[in-house]
C-alpha cells in the first residue's frame, strides 16, 4: 500500500487508529511552535471575531509575530480603527498591537502560507431549522488546506460537531501529501472566550486541546503555552471537540432548568431567586443558573445542535438535551405570551399597544445581537400588530424581524410605552424611570416588587 493510501485509511478509523498506526513518524516534533525563521509570522488567526480578535491580541502580547486575517474588509476597518468591542485590558493590547510592526491584518489568504500555526476561528452558527451552517467553516478550512505548507501548525477552535477536525483538516491535508503528525501538524482547542466579562483574563483560562496524532497534541500545546498559563492536554482532537460540546451543554440544561423552576415558583406564588440564592449558599454540589427571556449568543443556542445532529445521523437519541433545547427555543414565546396577558389585563390589546423592550443585546454589556431573543420577541409582537422600540446604549440598530431597522431610542423613559419589557440589564443602565412607567415585565428576575412590576 502506498503511503498516502496508508495514511488516508488511518485517517478514516479515527484517532485511535492514528496513534497506533505502525511506524508513524511521532519523532519529527517541530523544537517549537513558532519563531520558525522560515516563516514571516508566527501564527495566522482566521477570523477576527469576537474569539479570533482577542486571541491574536494575546499572542502579539506574547511577543508572537501575528497576522490576522478576516474575509471582510469592513471587519478590518473596525478593527483598525479601534472601534471593535473589546474589554478594557483588550483595547490596550489593541492600540500597541496596531503600533507593532509585528502585528499585520489582512483579507489576503494567501499569507496563510507564512505562517508557522494557523488558528481557525470562524463562526459556526445554525439555521432558521437549527441544522448547523458549516459554510463558514469549510471554507475556511479549504483555505487553509490550501495554502498549507510542511511545518505548520494549524488548529480549529471554532465549535462543531465530533471529528470536524479530521474531516475537514487532516484527510484533506493527507490527500495533499501533507502528512499530519509528520509533514504538518493538526489539533483542536476549544475557544473560551467570554464576551464582556473580564474576570479571568486570557492568559488564566485554562486551554484543552488535542491533536490528530499525538505529535500533532504535543506541537498545538507548546504553542498555546505562549499566551495560557495551564494546557491540558487530551488524547485526540475528539476528545477536544466533545468537551466543548459537553460545556455548553450542561450550560444549556441547567439554563433551560432554571427557567422551568422560574414556572413553578410563580405556579406556587414564591420568587424563584429567593430559592435559587438560598441554594447558593451551598458551598458543593450546587451551581447557580438564572431563568430569562431566552439564551442567546454564539454557543448555547447553537453549541448543542451540533451535537444533536451529529446523534440524529447514528440514530441516537438524547432526550435530556432535546428537551432542554426545545424549552430555550421556546422561551422568547413566554415572554410574548405574558405582554400579552398584562395588556389585556389592563384592558389593551397588542395590536397598537406601544411596547418598549429594554436591552436588546443578548447579554449585558455587548455590542453582541447574534440568537438574542429580543429580536424573535421583537419580531413576534410587531407581527400582533404592537408598536414597538427599543433602547441599548450598546446597540444602536437591530432587524425588526420583518425587514426593517430599528434604531435605539435615547430617552425611553419620555417614549410613551404601554408596557415596558426589561430583557437586558446593562450594568450602568438606569431604570429608576421604571417606578413611573404603566406596567413592567421583567424578564431578568432581578427587579424589586412593585405594583407595576410583573415577572416572567
Amino acid at each position: 500500500m502506498a503511503p498516502n493510501t496508508r495514511v488516508k485509511t488511518e485517517l478514516s478509523r479515527g484517532p485511535q487508529a492514528l496513534h497506533a498506526a505502525p511506524g508513524w513518524p511521532e519523532e519529527s516534533l517541530l523544537t517549537t511552535a513558532t519563531q520558525d525563521p522560515a516563516f514571516t509570522f508566527d501564527v495566522a488567526i482566521v477570523g477576527m471575531g469576537y474569539v479570533g480578535l482577542p486571541t491574536a491580541l494575546a499572542l502579539n502580547a506574547s511577543g508572537r509575530r501575528v497576522l490576522g486575517l478576516d474575509v471582510s474588509d469592513g471587519r478590518l476597518a473596525v478593527i483598525r480603527e479601534e472601534r471593535a468591542d473589546l474589554l478594557d485590558s483588550d483595547k490596550a493590547r489593541l492600540n500597541n498591537a496596531l503600533q507593532d510592526p509585528t502585528f499585520m491584518l489582512s483579507s489576503d489568504l494567501s499569507l496563510l502560507a507564512r505562517a508557522a500555526a494557523v488558528v481557525v476561528c470562524v463562526p459556526t452558527p445554525v439555521d432558521e431549522y437549527l441544522v448547523p451552517d458549516l459554510g463558514i467553516l469549510r471554507a475556511a478550512c479549504a483555505s487553509v488546506v490550501e495554502f498549507a505548507t510542511a511545518g505548520q501548525l494549524l488548529m480549529l477552535t471554532s465549535t462543531t460537531y465530533v471529528g470536524s477536525t479530521r474531516d475537514l483538516l487532516a484527510l484533506p491535508l493527507a490527500a495533499r501529501g501533507l502528512i499530519p503528525g509528520r509533514d504538518v501538524y493538526v489539533a483542536f482547542s476549544p475557544e473560551r472566550i467570554n464576551p464582556g466579562v473580564d474576570s479571568f483574563s486570557h492568559e488564566d483560562v485554562p486551554r484543552v486541546v488535542g491533536g490528530v496524532t499525538p505529535a500533532c497534541g504535543e506541537v498545538a500545546e507548546r504553542l498555546l503555552l505562549a499566551s495560557t498559563k495551564l494546557v491540558h492536554r487530551v488524547p485526540s482532537a475528539d476528545v477536544a471537540e466533545m468537551t466543548k460540546l459537553v460545556e455548553n451543554t450542561f450550560r444549556a440544561v441547567n439554563i433551560a432548568l432554571a427557567n422551568e423552576f422560574a414556572d413553578i415558583c410563580h405556579e406556587l406564588n414564591m420568587e424563584v431567586m429567593d430559592v435559587i440564592d438560598a441554594a447558593s449558599t451551598k458551598p458543593y454540589g450546587f451551581m447557580p443558573f438564572t431563568p430569562g427571556p431566552g439564551v442567546g449568543g454564539h454557543c448555547i443556542p447553537c453549541d448543542p445542535h451540533y451535537l444533536l445532529w451529529q446523534l440524529r445521523k447514528a440514530r441516537v437519541t438524547a432526550p435530556v438535551i432535546e428537551q432542554a433545547m426545545a424549552g430555550i427555543a421556546g422561551r422568547p414565546h413566554q415572554v410574548v405570551e405574558k405582554a400579552r396577558r398584562i395588556l389585556s389585563d389592563r384592558n389593551h390589546g397588542v395590536a397598537g399597544a406601544r411596547v418598549m423592550v429594554l436591552g436588546v443585546a443578548y447579554k449585558p454589556d455587548v455590542e453582541d445581537l447574534r440568537e438574542s431573543p429580543a429580536l424573535e420577541i421583537i419580531a413576534a409582537l410587531i407581527a400582533d400588530g404592537a408598536v414597538v422600540a427599543y433602547s441599548d446604549p450598546w446597540c444602536q440598530t437591530a432587524p425588526d424581524g420583518h425587514g426593517g431597522i430599528l434604531t435605539s431610542e435615547q430617552s425611553p423613559a419620555d417614549w410613551g410605552a404601554d408596557l415596558v419589557i426589561l430583557h437586558t440589564r446593562h450594568s450602568k443602565a438606569d431604570l429608576e424611570w421604571l417606578e413611573g412607567a404603566p406596567a413592567v415585565l421583567d424578564t431578568t428576575y432581578r427587579l424589586a416588587k412593585a405594583d407595576n412590576i410583573t415577572r416572567l
